[in-house]
């Protein structure tokens, strides 16, 4: 018996998640400078989350000299 296609995960997950874990929002502060080694796990800031786009390139135009 095969699976429908529907059902097939593709290359993990495909869509921008809303939540980040723990360890992956200490990094995010880290890289803001908004951490530091003397706050605790608990109670952290939130932290924006930019979702990507996939879309067309834009053409770019050349220039006639």
């Amino acid at each position: 018996m095969s699976l429908d296609s529907s059902l097939k995960a593709n290359k993990g997950l495909v869509r921008a998640r809303n939540v980040l874990k723990r360890d992956e929002r200490i990094a995010q502060l880290k890289e803001e400078d908004r951490w530091n080694d003397e706050m605790t796990a608990l109670g952290l800031p939130k932290v924006r989350i930019v979702k990507t786009t996939i879309g067309k390139k834009k053409k770019v135009k050349k220039k006639e000299e």
